[in-house]
């Protein structure tokens, strides 16, 4: 049975002098969300759209404010202005625009998307990109030819202790500008960029100086890109004077460098040295510092008050600071508010790109709504615009963590069928839908074949896919065999791959391979994280290594992980197996000077230790402090722990009511007085002894 889906567009009322600046909203009707139905016979799991009569900004907009406060702000905030006054949609449903189809059987089930997904939407994202831009970068450049060659071949072959200025003296006067850019683009894309910093030193030395302000903003992004940023800034600090150089462009270029180099705050220092300069800003310089600021932690309030900020300066908007202005919205989950910012974009006349629908729909699979991720899908084909890789790889992940492999398949074909090859992320999507299942593991190791022999070079994390679905499957023999493989064929293993393997091993108790990983893991100077670090105690307290638990502990503590509440309770849990349970009460004031308030699985853990050997009293004590600390255990939980006294009760009852018997036929003389036995009693055999 089909699925229908409205996707249904927000009016708004017209835009006034000011950008944004609306006029007064005359309904008082709450703000409906789109409707999304989904499959009849598949419960709905997703999380139900949020009502829009709720604050943007709770903090802002608490509902118990006074009304006279909320007229006061919406005088001054442009959050307020933006969302608030504007003509709200009526008691009945807004007009449709079109129905579009789900695809069937496509169930409701999330996990979190893969971080190899993530970053490649995000690197495609915050630049800002469009499809065009981005094809034209892949075009293949012509050969270089001339002195550009010869510069090429002497930079790709300089002798020691010789630099490229230095090797360039010959070609005083012989070389223009722009071949000197085209030297640069290409030194750059071979990542030879202190070649490039030299060429540079080069050109600004000859007479007159080659140097133009396009020099600077090819340079910058190359800086940024290789982690020179400081290069950069040393540059920035020394760029000429006159008024050539000081253009908005040189001043992007450097912003774009620095974010690449992850140096956010200097590159506000850019931007603020952009404004004392009396530069006007553009649309790129307003995305790529939208950009900036969400990498500093700022809130989206704080991006839409930079907007309109460049908004009064007269900045003319392109889909590249919509786009990162939605993102600021996706990453805070205030989705609604993302679309109602891509619907203004488009009344504007700038229409969404395959980017924007990218970012939209990855924050829907991220919200657990991944119904209205496909319905973005198939309004983005039915407006005429082309999908990308990633677009169906945000949707091969959601459904990968679902353990949907055949709509994973679907996805690959009908990504072939749009023309675009399927990538690792791709092939990984498949892999781990299928060894996320138990006994699943020989339909991934098909799919990780299948991706070799298209000729696709499987990634750390396709590896990582396949050690899960071996661990999953319980064969980690074959999980270290991957592994091995993975490191002969020169592929370094991440975080990632470590601590899948470790799990691997920890499941099955092998603690031996467990402290050689670890130790390999260690040598090859592989930062771990709280997770790495939880598999390893939890495998060896349960073992009864004790000793080795601590020294992880100990281990870690040095590269600043310190033990957590989890930590802890899988010590509690492990020491209690282990007939430990003295030791107990000291893990808990441990946890009390580390200033680790236990929680509901730690008392419940110390309770069932202690029933575990009967010691009630304890257990008792411990449940009074749980309850203390507003803590209580599951229904299951207290069902188990009655079912156990109920069983001590009734062996107690038992025992005492033989005693009662016994003192009662004694009082009333039915019982036989014991005789009393002989210094030989233990000797008698019950055998008459022969003569």
């Amino acid at each position: 049975m089909s699925l229908s889906l409205i996707h249904h567009k927000l009016p708004i009322s017209s835009f006034s002098s000011s950008y944004f600046n609306f006029q007064p909203s005359i309904s008082t009707n709450t703000l409906k969300n789109p409707s999304f139905p989904i499959h009849s016979k598949t419960p709905s799991l997703t999380t139900p759209p949020s009502s829009t009569n709720t604050p943007i900004f709770l903090p802002l907009f608490e509902q118990h404010e006074q009304e006279a406060e909320q007229n006061e702000k919406s005088n001054h905030d442009p959050i307020y202005k933006f969302f608030k006054n504007r003509t709200m949609v009526s008691s009945q449903n807004p007009s449709e625009e079109g129905k579009l189809l789900l695809r069937k059987n496509r169930r409701a089930k999330w996990h979190l998307a893969s971080q190899d997904l993530e970053e490649e939407e995000e690197e495609e994202a915050e630049m800002g990109m469009n499809d065009e831009q981005m094809v034209s970068q892949k075009k293949e450049s012509p050969l270089p030819e001339g002195v550009v060659e010869e510069i090429l071949h002497l930079a790709r072959n300089l002798p020691q202790n010789l630099t490229l200025e230095e090797a360039l003296e010959e070609y005083d006067k012989r070389v223009s500008e722009k071949e000197c850019l085209k030297v640069m683009e290409i030194l750059g894309e071979e990542q030879l960029v202190v070649c490039c910093l030299y060429l540079f030193q080069w050109m600004r030395s000859q007479e007159p100086s080659l140097v133009t302000p396009k020099v600077y903003t090819t340079l910058f992004p190359l800086l940024g890109r290789a982690r020179m940023g400081d290069k950069l800034m040393v540059l920035f600090r020394n760029l000429p004077s006159s008024k050539e150089f000081r253009n908005v462009r040189v001043y992007n270029a450097a912003i774009s460098g620095l974010l690449y180099d992850g140096r956010y705050k200097d590159a506000w220092k850019v931007y603020e040295s952009m404004e004392t300069d009396g530069v006007l800003p553009d649309h790129v310089t307003c995305s790529i510092m939208i950009i900036g600021m969400r990498k500093l932690g700022h809130s989206a309030k704080d991006a839409w008050q930079f907007f309109e900020k460049m908004n009064q300066k007269g900045v003319r908007w392109g889909k590249e600071a919509f786009g990162a202005l939605i993102k600021s919205f996706c990453v805070e989950g205030l989705l609604s508010e993302a679309l109602i910012i891509q619907s203004e974009m488009e009344k504007k006349g700038i229409s969404s790109n395959a980017i924007v629908y990218n970012t939209l729909m990855d924050a829907y699979c991220k919200s657990n709504r991944v119904e209205e991720a496909e319905g973005l899908f198939v309004e983005m084909k039915a407006k005429g615009i082309k999908p990308t890789a990633v677009t169906f790889n945000i949707l091969m992940y959601a459904y990968s963590r679902r353990m949907q492999p055949k709509i994973v398949e679907s996805l690959l074909a009908e990504m072939k069928d749009f023309g675009l090859k399927p990538n690792a992320n791709s092939y990984t999507c498949l892999i781990s839908a299928y060894g996320r299942q138990k006994k699943m593991s020989d339909m991934a190791a098909d799919a990780f074949l299948k991706m070799k022999k298209v000729g696709i070079k499987p990634t750390s994390h396709s590896y990582t896919a396949m050690i899960h679905a071996y661990s999953v499957s319980g064969w980690h023999e074959k999980a270290y065999a991957v592994f091995e493989n993975m490191i002969r064929e020169g592929i370094k293993p991440s975080i990632e791959t470590y601590t899948t393997l470790l799990d691997a091993f920890r499941r099955v108790g092998d603690t031996e391979t467990l402290m050689k990983i670890w130790k390999l893991m260690m040598s090859e100077k592989v930062k771990g994280t709280q997770v790495t670090f939880n598999i390893l105690v939890d495998g060896f307290a349960k073992q009864g290594l004790f000793m080795e638990a601590r020294d992880v502990i100990s281990e870690f503590g040095k590269i600043g992980l310190q033990p957590t509440v989890m930590t802890y309770n899988m010590l509690i849990n492990a020491y209690a197996r282990g007939g430990l349970d003295s030791n107990i009460p000291q893990l808990l004031k441990e946890m009390e000077a580390l200033r680790l308030r236990p929680d509901s699985i730690t008392y419940s853990t110390v309770i069932y230790a202690f029933v575990r050997v009967r010691d009630f009293k304890r257990a008792f004590f411990y449940h009074k402090e749980m309850v203390k600390s507003g803590y209580v255990m599951d229904i299951s939980s207290y069902r188990k722990l009655r079912a156990i006294l109920d069983v001590k009760v009734a062996d107690k009852n038992k025992s005492d009511k033989v005693a009662m018997y016994g003192i009662i036929n004694k009082q009333m003389g039915f019982m036989k007085n014991k005789r009393k036995k002989d210094e030989f009693w233990k000797y008698k055999t019950g055998r008459p002894i022969k003569p």
